[in-house]
């Protein structure tokens, strides 16, 4: 599992979240692409490696206790948070970290489908390492030029993009290690989170920048959330948009936001072309005929491209 410094699962499925600013939805993101699968009836398994953020653990967490309470059978994926080591020697904490994310790789590589790797928003040791071990890599983008700085800069005067930033620079880096490994293609795909609903030239302009360095890059570039109080409500409860929207689930009577939210998130899911097993499908299928026998019917759209 450990080749030239490189992790990579051999059999299960790498989708990573990665991008090193803060705030852009990535632990968001991770959890909707987490529950997706699941519910098209794939076996998923989660890692966390924001030790000190923790709040792709603590989405899993509040999923599970909220599921629980209501007395619901809410899929879930099977978790690990890498802890963070604080030796006196950064080698003696990288050789930690790395130890405790190679075993949990080791535990899960081969009886899952899919791996999804929520990383943190600073450069890092493991973070690179889980770059290099993608098959999918999702960098969600804030709509702006803030978070546009972290792939490329631009001139002052006309917008147009001057260069590549150290966050692409860095992928473009576990790209090349990804190819020496084992000849593997990294998909890289830009999300543009918060995306004005209204016509704008700042719109405009991040598009038409995102839309020139993905020429230079090798990314594609599709639109994710919009700015939506509901998908911050879902949080405490470790719900998702694409979880049941009746009042028993969501402890709250749906509204048009649940189901624009579901839109939304259904749209993002097909755009990414995520590769799901025959096997899964049919154990998705056996779970839906279990639940309606039950009287308790489980919505399954196809909501992934095949």
């Amino acid at each position: 599992m450990s080749v030239e410094g490189g992790v990579r699962p051999r059999s299960a499925f790498c989708i990573v979240l990665g991008n090193e600013k803060g705030g852009s939805g990535k632990s968001t993101v991770a959890m909707h692409v987490a529950v997706a699968l699941l519910k098209a009836g794939q076996r998923v398994a989660t890692i966390d490696l924001d030790s000190r953020q923790q709040s792709f653990t603590h989405y899993v967490a509040n999923r599970r206790a909220w599921s629980k309470h209501a007395g619901l059978d809410l899929e879930m994926p099977s978790h690990h948070c890498i802890g963070r080591k604080d030796g006196a020697l950064v080698s003696d904490n990288e050789a930690g970290e790395f130890s405790e994310f190679a075993a949990a790789i080791d535990s899960i590589e081969h009886d899952h489908d899919f791996i999804v790797i929520d990383t943190p928003g600073h450069d890092s040791y493991l973070m690179r390492l889980a770059h290099a071990m993608a098959d999918i890599l999702i960098t969600p983008l804030n709509d702006s030029f803030v978070d546009f700085d972290v792939l490329g800069t631009i001139d002052p005067v006309t917008f147009a993009v001057t260069g590549t930033s150290h966050f692409a620079d860095m992928v473009a880096d576990a790209r090349r290690q990804r190819r020496v490994v084992d000849h593997g293609m990294i998909d890289w795909i830009v999300v543009r989170n918060r995306v004005s609903m209204l016509g704008s030239r700042n719109k405009r302009l991040v598009g038409e920048g995102l839309q020139e360095l993905s020429l230079r890059l090798g990314f594609r570039a599709i639109d994710g959330f919009a700015e939506r109080v509901i998908f911050r409500e879902f949080y405490p409860r470790g719900l998702t948009a694409l979880d049941d929207l009746h009042e028993d689930t969501l402890g709250t009577r749906p509204n048009l936001s649940h189901i624009t939210a579901r839109q939304e998130v259904e749209t993002l899911l097909k755009s990414l072309r995520l590769p799901i097993n025959e096997r899964g499908i049919r154990r998705a299928a056996a779970r839906q005929e279990w639940f309606a026998a039950q009287a308790r019917p489980l919505e399954l759209p196809d909501i992934i491209a095949p």
